[in-house]
């Protein structure tokens, strides 16, 4: 019994070890191992067995404290009662230990799982945030470049606003041209209509003047 009691101590140790401090893949195989401990019947042959050793816990404790109790009434003990005493002790300290160890190393595997989970959702967490980074800085370059097409647009729209106001003072040139052509036209063609009346006062003087002369002769 006590033999292999030290036997599952020191592989509680060793998977206790194994569980705090990571040495090459071992961590991982003790993990995988816990973890098909923990499925199917696992638990449940677990927590018989830690049962049964309670049950002998309290009973090495309960033969413990009836050999004290009779070594306090005599006033010594036995030698056999010593080391069934020493054995008992022995057995309850062992019994003791492996049940903090399995107690430890459940709870152990339980946060390193937790800390897995929490890692992957860290590492998730990070690609996700580069992609945003990502996608930011292409947004920005984005940004940028229709801030530049913006203002190309704003230049070349600035520019047709100056051709535009040449445009339109070109316009208002030529019409005031055209107007002072038209003035001009206007002037022309009323000279040429007092030109022409002056004409047919002319022809109707030089008729008269021929029409007396004819009298003057006849």
């Amino acid at each position: 019994m006590i033999q292999l009691l030290f036997l599952v101590l020191i592989a509680e140790g060793i998977v206790a070890l194994l569980l705090m401090v990571k040495i090459g893949p071992l961590r991982e195989l003790v993990m995988k191992g816990l973890d098909q401990v923990k499925m199917g019947k696992g638990p449940a042959t677990v927590k018989t067995i830690a049962g049964t050793m309670s049950v002998i816990l309290l009973s090495s404790v309960t033969s413990i404290l009836k050999i004290q109790n009779k070594g306090a009434k005599l006033g010594t003990m036995t030698p056999m009662d010593q080391v069934l005493w020493r054995t008992h002790l022995l057995e309850t300290s062992l019994m003791g230990f492996s049940l903090f160890l399995g107690f430890l190393i459940d709870r152990m595997h339980h946060y390193l799982q937790k800390l897995n989970r929490l890692r992957g959702t860290a590492g998730a967490s990070k690609e996700e945030f580069e992609k945003l980074q990502k996608e930011r800085s292409q947004l920005k370059e984005k940004e940028e470049q229709a801030s530049q097409e913006i203002k190309l647009l704003q230049k070349q729209i600035s520019i047709l606003s100056e051709d535009l106001k040449k445009l339109n003072l070109e316009a208002k040139e030529k019409d005031k041209k055209i107007e002072t052509a038209e003035a001009h036209v206007i002037s022309l063609q009323k000279q040429a209509a007092d030109l022409l009346l002056e004409y047919d006062r002319l022809l109707e003087d030089n008729q008269n003047f021929q029409t007396q002369a004819l009298g003057f002769r006849g």
